[in-house]
């Protein structure tokens, strides 16, 4: 019976993730380098973030926690079945269409609230910081809250389709008269 229900829910899951959560531009990272100069240039480049409550900052303070916690641990797991079920099939469908979508605007569960007034500079920097500790981290990552156990490069490859998730949210600041 379980089985069977969590068949249908899989189902449903790869049926729908196509059409969950693309809008504006797609951007695909490819390597960590690429990502981490995407990063840099939001400093020179001001973006604003559309479709989302959060600004700019809080996006990537998002993206840093997401990281961070993929070296330390998240605040909280879905359940074991989850993880090993339907958690890890949205990663396998995500990992295939070498993009992810996601609700852009729901925080890690259980992380600490995001800074509104943090400047742009302290979160790139925070950003850049999480990224540099992750490519030289050569620890035991710890499970994934919805995805489960990820390897090193599955872990990568997830933090690079979710920056690139994020990215579809930012548009060129226009200058008002």
């Amino acid at each position: 019976m379980n089985r069977r229900r969590a068949l249908k829910t899989t189902t449903v899951l790869l049926a729908a993730a196509p059409l969950a959560g693309c809008s504006g531009q797609l951007k695909t990272f490819t390597t960590w380098k690429q990502a981490q100069q995407a990063v840099l240039e939001l400093l020179f480049t001001p973006q604003v973030v559309l479709g989302n409550p959060w600004n700019l900052s809080q996006v990537l303070q998002h993206l840093a926690q997401s990281i961070e916690f993929s070296m330390q641990g998240f605040p909280a797991l879905k359940g074991a079945w989850f993880r090993s079920s339907i958690g890890s099939a949205a990663f396998a469908v995500f990992n295939a269409r070498g993009q992810m979508s996601h609700d852009l605007a729901e925080p890690i569960p259980g992380a600490p609230a995001l800074d509104a007034s943090q400047t742009l500079k302290t979160s790139v920097q925070r950003l850049l910081d999480s990224m540099d500790a992750f490519a030289r981290f050569n620890g035991t990552l710890r499970p994934h809250f919805a995805y489960g156990e990820l390897t090193k490069p599955q872990y990568e490859r997830a933090h690079l389709m979710h920056l690139a998730n994020h990215w579809t949210q930012f548009h060129a600041k226009t200058a008002t008269a």
